[in-house]
Formats: structure tokens, C-alpha cells, sequence
């Protein structure tokens, strides 16, 4: 059994892949030795980063103190993503983290909230999340659940600078013993017989060897495609968008506590407050809008003055054919990119090494552990895919060609079949462990007034003045507990505020 195991890993490219792969591994396994290579000259993607709850598990795999992480990234909290002008122009919606209401019997809040709406004795969805009264008055602070009630409490995740995360796990990681070794890759030696990966070589000669290589490349994909010539597929024929504008800001005031994506003529915009900054980025289709264009609206919509000059971000949206090909596994945009609509993009690479750590192979390399990786992984990108596709379809704006083309886009059967079921039952069913809960496709898909024309009659059970106050204690213990929250501001200035940035 010894003699099967892997003993030496070498992971190409640092940032926030390379060292979320470095930080994990070190922390979790024994009698490993890890190389992380990277250069200085090598620039990362990474601008102001927004996470999903899920990175909470990653940061507590790797043993982080949560506070210590925001004040050493410049973070802030994160309670939900408010969208502005997806459905019609006007419209303004919140996709919040965590449950809404709660149950009632075998049937979700959302059931009732449907009826509800139809019986004209429920309010707004967001009346009834603590995530957004919360968010809607800048409020936030470490509460599971709602204090003698049957109510979940704040459902969180982070804003942070990329950079400053990527250098923060350096740190724990270098710590743990993994090795970085500076220098630029000049080329890929592989194995004559099975085709797998035996070194990298340094522009300076120097070999480094190793049995599991991990591809944190970037979009480069110096290994999995330069070198194993794996393959993409290209989703832009549903995910249009192919490059962004991004600009960091002056904070104009108090941190919000969620994300804002704004949606333009020819795409969207992003906000991610940070203690020190916000950060900006325009989101674009260049067969719509060109780059000058993009760049003039997004400054003319940035709340404070531009700290450096915008750059560029070109892009292709789709997967690697293969995440793990022979003896590399690629994550991050070496594997695929999709959209930061979801804030997706780090969830993906915590979801590569945690797959990764449950089929971690031997030194065999079976072909059997290696497709169920790369099945699991391809589930997963496939179902965000469909949830981002769900913003551009389902809208009903006239004023752009770019909104019209995605309205009237062919989608993916997975997706036909999740709005068809929600359009005539109300129905949306979670397949597999898919990321996004029912809920967050409620709140999407009524946000951008996409409506069922029934809802489930086990809802009529309630009479007509049971429904009103089954809404009416929700929403007032929502909104009592939510006046009673420290300020964002307050929160992070008495736990976790940042010194001043270097």
C-alpha cells in the first residue's frame, strides 16, 4: 500500500489557485513533499474577490481564524448579491444567502409565499430573509439562528482582495512546509511511455520533478493544454459575455455588506466593497459594445474616485474537456471559467481540491478515480453554468440587442427543464448536490419575474387568516431581530478592521 502512494506534488502557478491548492494539502495530508512554482513576472487575474458561504468550510479545513483572515485580506462580509435591472429596467432584486420563512409541514416556505402572493397577504420575498432586512440596512453579525424561534439566523460569506488572500495562504502554507521555488517554466518533460508529466524545467535549467502535478497556470494552461493538449469547450454560445473592465475605487462610504451587479446595455457590473476600497468591473459581450465603450460606462457608474487605471480582461467561458488528465488536475482558470455573476469563481477551485482530496490517487493513477473526479467536477460546472444562463434568459428587456439575443438564445435541456417544472408547478428540484438550494433559484427566477402558474395545494391546508399570520410573525421577527444588529461598519471595526494598507 506504501509503495502506491504519492510522496511529491509540484504545483504550477501561484495566486489564489496555487496557494488554495498549497495551504489544503499541507494542512490535510501527511509525508508529502509540495513545490509551488511561480514568477513575480507573471501577473494573476485576481482583482477584489466575492465568495459564497461555502468558503467558510475551506477556511476552517485549513485551520484560518476568521477574523485574522479579514483583517489580513481587507475583507468585509457578504450577505447576498442585489441585482439591478436583470428582469426589466427598474427592477431590483436580491439573490440572499440562507433560508428564507421557514417550513411548514412537507412543504418550503416558498409554496406558501406563492399562495400567499396569490391571496394578496404576502409581501416582497425579501421581507421574510433575515439576510436581506439585514443587508437593506447595512447590518451584519455571527447569528446561526434567530434566538428562541424555529428561523435561521446570518448566512455569510467574504469580500476580500485576492491578492492579500492568495499572500495569506502563502504564509500558512510556506509555513506547513511547502516549498516555493521562483522562476519562469520553459518547458514540460513527459514520460515516453504513459504521456504523464515527469518534470517541469526552469528558464534557468533547473528540473523539478514530481509524481501529481497540479495546473495553476491561469488561463495559459501551461500543462493540462499547452502540454496535454486536453481540450475546451466553448459555452459562449450561451454565456456571451467575453470581457471585462476592472478599476478599483475610493470607498464612498460604509462597506455595504453584499455584492451589486448592475446590468448595462451589453452586460453588467460589479461592486465589491472592501475595507480599503471597492472593487469595479464591467462585465461585456464585445459583439455589442466596444472596449471604449465598456470602459466610459463603467466609470461614469463607480461611486468614488479610480484608484489605478482600468485594465483589460479577455476571456472564454467553458470548461477543460478533462480537469484531471493523466497525472495533472487542473484548477482554477487553468480548468474552465464561468462568469463572476455567482461569485463562483473560488468556490470552484475549494471544489477541485476537495474532490481532489477525496480521490487522491495513488501512484497507478486509476483511470476509475479519475473520471469519477473529472464526472463530479463537470456536474458541477454544468449546473452553475445553467444557474448564470438563468440571469441573461430570463429577462424581458427591450432596450439592446445584447438582452433581446439572450432572451431568445437556445439553452441547455438542463435548464429548459428546470423552468418548465417551475413555470407549471412551481417546483424546483435540487439534483444531486448541485450548488445552488431551491431557494436561490426562487429568488432568481421570481426576481426576473419568471412566475409559476400553480403552487402546490397541500398550501391550501392554511386558512386564509392562518397564511396572513403565519407571514405576519415572520416578517416581525425578522425584521425586530435584524434592528437589533450592529452596523456592518461597527462589526468589522470592533473585530476585524484592517491596518492601514502598505
Amino acid at each position: 500500500m506504501s509503495d502506491r502512494r504519492i510522496t511529491k506534488i509540484v504545483i504550477v502557478g501561484g495566486g489564489t489557485a496555487g496557494w488554495m491548492a498549497a495551504a489544503a494539502l499541507s494542512r490535510t495530508m501527511d509525508n508529502l513533499s509540495i513545490r509551488l512554482v511561480e514568477s513575480d513576472e507573471i501577473g494573476t487575474v485576481g482583482v477584489g474577490e466575492a465568495t459564497i458561504p461555502a468558503i467558510r468550510l475551506f477556511n476552517a479545513l485549513i485551520g484560518i481564524d476568521e477574523n485574522e483572515f479579514i483583517r489580513e485580506t481587507g475583507g468585509t462580509f457578504k450577505l447576498g448579491i442585489q441585482f439591478h435591472d436583470w428582469g426589466r429596467i427598474g427592477d431590483v432584486y436580491m439573490h440572499a444567502f440562507g433560508q428564507i420563512g421557514r417550513s411548514l409541514g412537507m412543504l418550503q416556505f416558498a409554496q406558501y409565499w406563492l399562495r400567499g402572493r396569490n391571496d394578496g397577504v404576502a409581501g416582497p420575498l425579501g421581507d421574510y430573509s433575515l439576510n436581506e432586512i439585514a443587508a437593506r440596512q447595512d447590518r451584519f453579525a455571527r447569528l446561526p439562528q434567530i434566538p428562541n424561534t424555529s428561523l435561521d439566523g446570518i448566512a455569510y460569506a467574504f469580500h476580500f482582495d485576492a491578492a492579500l488572500y492568495a499572500a495569506y495562504l502563502r504564509k500558512i502554507a510556506e509555513r506547513a512546509g511547502v516549498v516555493r521555488t521562483e522562476g519562469k517554466i520553459a518547458s514540460v518533460r513527459r514520460n515516453g511511455e504513459s504521456g504523464h508529466v515527469e518534470a517541469v524545467v526552469l528558464e534557468n535549467g533547473e528540473e523539478i520533478g514530481g509524481e501529481l502535478f497540479i495546473d495553476c497556470s491561469g488561463f495559459r494552461a501551461l500543462l493540462i493544454e499547452e502540454a496535454l493538449e486536453t481540450g475546451f469547450e466553448d459555452w459562449t454560445h450561451w454565456v456571451p459575455c467575453d470581457r471585462a473592465i476592472a478599476v478599483p475605487s475610493e470607498n464612498s462610504g460604509p462597506a455595504r455588506p453584499y455584492t451589486q451587479a448592475i446590468a448595462h446595455k451589453a452586460g453588467w457590473q460589479w461592486r465589491i466593497p472592501l475595507q480599503h476600497r471597492t472593487g469595479n468591473g464591467h462585465v461585456f459581450c464585445s459583439d455589442f459594445i466596444s472596449e471604449d465603450e465598456a470602459t466610459a460606462t463603467l466609470l461614469d457608474n463607480i461611486e468614488g474616485p479610480m484608484l489605478a487605471e482600468p485594465r483589460t480582461l479577455r476571456f472564454l467561458t467553458g470548461m477543460r474537456k478533462r480537469a484531471w488528465n493523466g497525472n495533472v488536475v487542473a484548477l482554477g482558470l487553468a480548468s474552465g471559467f464561468l462568469e463572476p455573476l455567482e461569485s463562483t469563481s473560488i468556490h470552484l477551485i475549494q471544489n477541485g481540491i476537495a474532490k481532489l482530496l477525496a480521490h487522491f490517487p495513488g501512484r497507478d493513477f486509476d483511470a476509475a478515480n479519475i473520471d469519477a473526479y473529472n464526472r463530479r467536477v463537470r456536474f458541477d460546472y454544468e449546473r452553475i453554468r445553467d444557474f448564470v444562463i438563468l440571469h441573461y434568459h430570463a429577462n424581458q428587456r427591450t432596450d439592446s440587442p445584447f438582452w433581446i439575443r439572450c432572451r431568445e438564445m437556445g439553452i441547455p435541456e438542463t435548464l429548459a427543464r428546470k423552468i418548465g417544472l417551475f413555470q407549471s408547478q412551481g417546483q424546483i428540484v435540487r439534483e444531486g448536490d448541485e450548488l445552488f438550494i431551491e431557494i436561490g433559484w426562487f429568488q432568481v427566477l421570481t426576481g426576473q419575474n419568471i412566475m409559476p402558474g400553480s403552487y402546490h395545494p397541500m398550501a391550501d391546508l392554511l386558512t386564509h387568516g392562518e397564511l396572513a399570520g403565519f407571514f405576519a410573525d415572520i416578517e416581525t421577527i425578522v425584521a425586530r431581530t435584524a434592528s437589533h444588529l450592529p452596523t456592518h461598519e461597527d462589526f468589522i471595526a470592533q473585530h476585524c478592521a484592517a491596518g492601514v494598507p502598505a
